[in-house]
């Protein structure tokens, strides 16, 4: 994966402001900044739920064939 150095960043930075102008820049950063927090907090609460879910649901029962319980109810 390639890294990003701050060569790289300060030439996005310099583009961006030239594109956008000074005035425009740090609304855009806002902006962006503000989609990417709520973009986090989506993440999050997904992966809230998803553990949720999985805490309720108990996985060995649910992944062991048919046969395995009838032997383990057989042998103990």
């Amino acid at each position: 994966m390639p890294q990003i150095g701050w060569l790289e960043i300060l030439s996005v930075v310099i583009i961006a402001i030239l594109v956008l102008g000074p005035k425009e820049f740090p609304i855009a950063l806002k902006k962006i900044g503000t989609y990417i927090g709520k973009f986090k907090n989506t993440v999050s609460n997904f992966q809230k739920e998803v553990s949720s879910v999985t805490k309720d649901v108990d996985l060995d029962e649910e992944f062991i064939p048919k046969n395995d319980k009838i032997k383990k109810d057989k042998n103990g």
